[in-house]
């Protein structure tokens, strides 16, 4: 088993901690709603990870929880995933940088997202048993 996963683990809480700092403030919101989706992406690669899989060289959280579904027991709010899924943009103008379709996110868009993103942090640190 590779510790390999304990860094996705690591970085993944970092966006964590980085959304904490910035989550009450409207001009970051689409920096919050970003980590938010880069902490989701990191959790299901730590997942591939510990379980020795090959982790793909994807944003793409939807595509990520269909290859680590059946190694965790989640319990993923899929419209919400999708929506998380969005914020990543491939180009990452600064223009489009962490937006929704419909434009800047709200504070509670962010909000929104941190808290799902921290659930799936949570929920993927029991099942891999690490300690962070």
């Amino acid at each position: 088993m590779s510790a390999v996963y304990m860094e996705w683990m690591h970085s993944a809480l970092m966006d964590l901690r980085s959304i904490e700092k910035i989550i009450d403030d409207p001009f970051l919101t689409p920096v919050a709603c970003f980590h938010a989706q880069q902490c989701v992406e990191k959790a299901f690669k730590a997942i591939l990870e510990k379980n020795g899989r090959v982790v793909p060289k994807t944003h793409d959280v939807i595509r990520l929880f269909g290859l680590a579904e059946n190694m965790c027991d989640l319990e993923i709010d899929i419209d919400l995933l999708q929506k998380v899924s969005e914020l990543y943009i491939e180009t990452r103008y600064p223009g489009d940088f962490g937006l929704l379709p419909d434009g800047k996110p709200s504070l509670e868009d962010a909000m929104l997202f941190f808290l799902f993103a921290r659930d799936v942090y949570d929920a993927v640190r029991a099942c891999l048993d690490a300690p962070l």
